[in-house]
């Protein structure tokens, strides 16, 4: 190489430094000067990774005063270039020195960087090609948004996700039972509407006491980074400022958006895509006086397009009450109570007819006029005939599927209501209570008749301590520091002889308070060697992860996880079998939601639930009290919180006047089961089994189970992030179980890696590893890391340009073949899916010498197992000798490519066309007879295809990557 003063060089392994100037060549080194950075570089002239930069006539070159011309001619003088050329702003023809070209020249087009001596190794261009062809691949996938949740492959939460998350603005209520999944569910929707444009800003509203949960499941399972705003953080911006203009993501409780008016009037100012509501059953409505809370999240609700509301309890505190919920998503559809009671009049008979059909009933004649009246439109008197008499078991089959399909269409609130129960939702483990008394200490006895007689019982009741009376070592410690609690109560012995009995078994302890699940480590330990990780509120998130994944891996871990009341947040252990209750919590919804840790569709064995408990104690009533009146430890208890809110303040009177025997509390247990059974038998009686038919999928649940299973068992994406993490320059070292711990470098090709952070982080790509273990990533097409690792690829130069050596003996030495990548795409609103019909599309192009398109008789695959690299200085030799000739082909290779953008234009738009038409002819169809399909849904449609129609005939090819392809023996 030789080096002249003046001379504009560009770095091969800077790239993005811009043009260099030579400013002194000395011995054996030159020094070089680029402008735009300011920095400047000196290279051992022999060795320097350094490509001349020389622009030929027709090129369009800037300069560094601003403007740009076309060059006619160059003209060499000194070893030095001067351009001659006409400026593009006024016409005048000028001369251009070299040293006068813009200094921030990057070349990224792919025969720029090629032609100027920037090529990629052949790993680079493979993985850009294979990231072309992925991504064309997931924009028309159906399961876009599903497969990218941290969660079990539950149908029922799958199909839910699948039927809401596809529509546009959902507008629906989440009424599953307890344990069910709502929030999983409501995740999904979510995620989905995230991933595939249709919402790009969502808020979340809970009551404060989910706060956290909400928080860490979006992060955990979705990759969804949320944001918690209270008005502390509403006070760090200035007064004309919106606080909530800087995220897109929100979470805010439902007691900030009552007391802050200024704030509420913030958010409602905002423009928001999605709204999840959780716990909306708390929203109580009356036409003559509805709560604050109510009117808050209705004004919200009328400006906010799509809305998710969560309860698991939609019809059992009134059923005015869920029509005012349904009223929310829908006020011009609900709008008078009354017309709403007469219209369920039609959906009992509806769900009286289904579930004769159902039960395997022979249809009596009121049910038969019921379903001629009902399904007038259609004939479909040879079904019920069928279901009348006596046939073959193919016939009723035949039958009750025909009848129920047109039932469900026509089901009141089937479209925006979506119910499951245990009843039809199979999968949950049994539960077996395994209660042990134990005598209660002195200690104990003496620090509750303390507190018992010290103030009346309408004080007590009241007192912030009085819960205390059902965790006697937090009351005893108030006022008695003589004695550590762990030094005479039972329960820790009972803890020690559990978990010898068997090393291997997993067990999980949860208790009240932090400083319990503290104590209880440092006795396990001290007393017995046992390892122990604890779980509580004073812990980072980060912690937390940390001390779950020490008791979920299987080597090297703790036996035994102990938790303060956290720990029955949204977690999932369900590898443990084993539950010690280490007290009871009052509130019998905080007791199911202790015993949701293990008990959740896929669990495997029979969940023991461990309960020590102190003789004639407070405990002993509580656990009376839900064992007998509730059946709440072997059963979910869908009544518990009716009975708890007529019962449970005659509960703490009797535990607080001293009395804790069965017969004190006999007339309570017994009133509480006659409660428990009344309302059970209500619910019972009015269970809508079609609206569960509809709600849990009608086997299009399964088949989404199947269609994930089969990606996530593919070996596609693993290959291709293995790629992404070489040519990146990631470590990755095996860990146990599926995992890979990924670590930053000192040469990676780029310092801020997509979900990387400085400490690392651990990956899988295997579903189960990563719900066993908290602090794995899973990575999935939709994950955030494959998903920018892509964009990174696809947004910079990397691998567009590179050079191949082919070693056949079939084809003559010295003879060189251009291989070009185009894409057709178009910009379109990710709201209106574009992907689906015409996705960024590769255009591979192929051709030899003569400018011949080789594309269909040489396949990809062929050509990538016969290439070997190239060494740099051979390949600027090659570059040099054909540079002529490439941009010729380069042009030859667009015009072959244009010719394939019509048919892919058709091909989109008659995908489109058929795909939306039939879509808006079944909505159509379906809101003739049923009035929950909005029309703007129905608009939505047409505009989406009118919108759709003008982008796809406006897709632009974009030149994407080159290789050439050099014969040699």
């Amino acid at each position: 190489m030789s080096f002249f003063l003046g001379q504009r060089w560009i770095s091969d392994t800077e790239s993005d430094q811009g043009l260099g100037t030579v400013v002194d060549v000395a011995g054996r080194f030159v020094s070089i000067l680029f402008t735009a950075t300011g920095e400047s570089r000196q290279y051992a002239i022999k060795e320097a990774p350094l490509t001349r930069v020389i622009f030929n006539v027709g090129d369009v070159v800037p300069s560094h005063e601003g403007f740009s011309i076309t060059i006619k001619d160059v003209i060499e003088d000194n070893n030095l270039c001067t351009y001659v050329g006409n400026r593009l702003d006024t016409g005048e023809e000028v001369k251009l020195k070299e040293m006068m070209l813009d200094h921030f020249i990057k070349f990224n087009k792919p025969h720029d960087r090629l032609l100027n001596g920037q090529f990629d190794r052949l790993d680079r261009y493979q993985l850009r090609k294979s990231s072309l062809n992925i991504r064309c691949e997931q924009q028309q996938s159906e399961l876009t948004g599903l497969t990218g949740g941290k969660v079990s492959l539950i149908p029922h939460q799958l199909y839910i996700a699948e039927e809401v998350g596809k529509r546009f603005a959902p507008r629906v209520l989440l009424a599953d039972e307890v344990g069910l999944g709502k929030t999983i569910e409501a995740g999904l929707i979510l995620h989905q509407q995230l991933v595939s444009g249709r919402a790009e800003r969502a808020i979340i509203v809970v009551p404060e006491s989910l706060m956290h949960q909400w928080l860490v499941e979006m992060l955990r399972r979705f990759n969804l980074k949320f944001s918690i705003f209270d008005e502390e953080r509403c006070q760090q911006y200035a007064e004309d400022e919106n606080p909530f203009s800087s995220e897109q993501l929100v979470l805010v409780n439902l007691d900030f958006l009552v007391n802050n008016p200024e704030q509420f009037e913030n958010i409602a100012n905002e423009d928001w895509d999605l709204m999840i509501v959780d716990e909306a059953h708390h929203l109580a409505w009356s036409a003559e006086s509805p709560s604050i809370e109510y009117q808050c999240i209705e004004i919200l609700a009328e400006s906010i397009p799509g809305v998710l509301l969560l309860t698991a309890t939609p019809d059992q505190l009134g059923h005015e009450s869920h029509f005012a919920r349904l009223r929310l998503l829908d006020p011009n559809r609900f709008y008078n109570y009354q017309e709403f009671i007469k219209e369920e009049e039609q959906y009992g008979a509806v769900a009286d007819a289904a579930n004769a059909i159902l039960d395997d009933e022979l249809l009596s004649t009121e049910q038969q006029n019921t379903l001629t009246s009902l399904l007038q439109e259609s004939d479909v008197s040879s079904a019920i005939n069928a279901l009348s008499t006596e046939v073959d078991d193919a016939s009723k089959t035949a039958a009750q599927q025909t009848l129920l399909a047109q039932l469900l269409d026509r089901h009141g609130t089937g479209r925006i209501l979506f119910r499951n129960s245990r009843n039809t939702i199979k999968g949950f483990p049994q539960r077996q209570l395994l209660a042990t008394e134990l005598e209660l200490p002195e200690q104990y006895f003496q620090a509750l008749q303390e507190y018992i007689v010290s103030d009346d019982d309408d004080v007590l009741l009241t007192s912030a301590v009085s819960k205390q009376i059902f965790t006697p070592e937090a009351l005893y410690h108030l006022n008695h520091q003589q004695q550590h609690w762990c030094d005479f109560d039972p329960r820790v012995e009972f803890l020690i002889d559990l978990l010898n009995q068997d090393r291997q078994q997993k067990i999980l302890v949860i208790c009240a308070h932090a400083q319990t699940a503290k104590d209880l480590e440092e006795a396990l330990r001290v007393k017995e060697g046992i390892r122990a990780a604890v779980f509580h509120e004073g812990m980072s998130i980060f912690e937390r992860d940390k001390a779950a994944a020490y008791f979920a891996q299987e080597e090297d871990s703790a036996q035994v996880l102990l938790c303060s009341e956290i720990g029955s947040e949204g977690r999932n252990f369900q590898f443990s079998h084993h539950l010690v209750l280490f007290d009871l919590p009052r509130n019998p919804d905080l007791l199911e939601q202790r015993i949701g840790r293990l008990d959740r569709i896929g669990q495997t064995q029979t969940i023991r639930l461990h309960v020590p408990y102190f003789a004639d104690s407070p405990q002993a009533l509580l656990l009376n009290w839900y064992h007998q009146g509730l059946n709440a430890f072997e059963h979910t208890c869908i009544t518990a919180r009716a009975v708890f809110d007529k019962f449970g303040r005659a509960m703490m009177q009797t535990a607080l006047q001293g009395s804790w025997t069965e017969d004190a509390i006999a007339n309570i247990i017994n009133a509480s089961h006659e409660l428990h059974l009344q309302i059970k038998a209500e619910l019972e009686s009015g269970r809508d089994k079609l609206l569960e038919l509809n709600s849990s999928g009608q086997g299009k649940a399964e088949q989404l189970v199947v269609d994930i299973e089969k990606q996530d068992n593919q070996h596609e994406l693993a290959q291709y992030m293995f790629s992404v993490f070489d040519v990146f320059g990631l470590e990755q070292d095996d860990k146990a179980d599926n995992a890979i711990a990924l670590q930053p470098s000192e040469h990676m090709l780029s310092a801020n890696f997509p979900c990387l952070p400085e400490g690392g982080a651990t990956v899988t790509f295997d579903r189960q590893s990563a719900l066993s273990c908290e602090d794995y990533q899973f990575l999935t097409w939709d994950h955030p890391m494959v998903s920018g690792a892509m964009d990174l690829v696809l947004s910079d130069e990397i691998g567009n340009a590179s050079i191949g050596i082919l070693k056949n003996p079939a084809i003559p030495v010295g003879t060189f073949f251009i291989e070009c990548i185009f894409t057709l795409e178009a910009m379109a609103p990710s709201q209106l899916q574009l992907g689906r019909y015409l996705p960024t599309t590769p255009v591979r192009i192929l051709l030899d010498k003569n400018g011949n398109n080789l594309s269909d008789k040489v396949g990809e695959s062929v050509l990538d197992n016969q290439l070997s690299p190239v060494k740099k200085q051979t390949g600027l030799q090659l570059v040099k000798a054909l540079k002529g000739q490439i941009p010729l082909l380069v042009e030859k290779a667009e015009s072959f490519s244009q010719l394939k953008v019509a048919d892919l234009q058709q091909q989109a738009l008659a995908a489109m066309n058929q795909t939306l038409d039939e879509e808006h002819q079944r909505l159509t169809a379906l809101s003739a007879i049923n009035p929950n399909v909005r029309q703007s849904e129905l608009d939505f449609i047409r505009h989406q295809q009118t919108e759709l129609t003008h982008f796809i005939n406006n897709a632009q090819l974009k030149f994407e990557a080159i290789r050439l392809i050099i014969v040699s023996h």
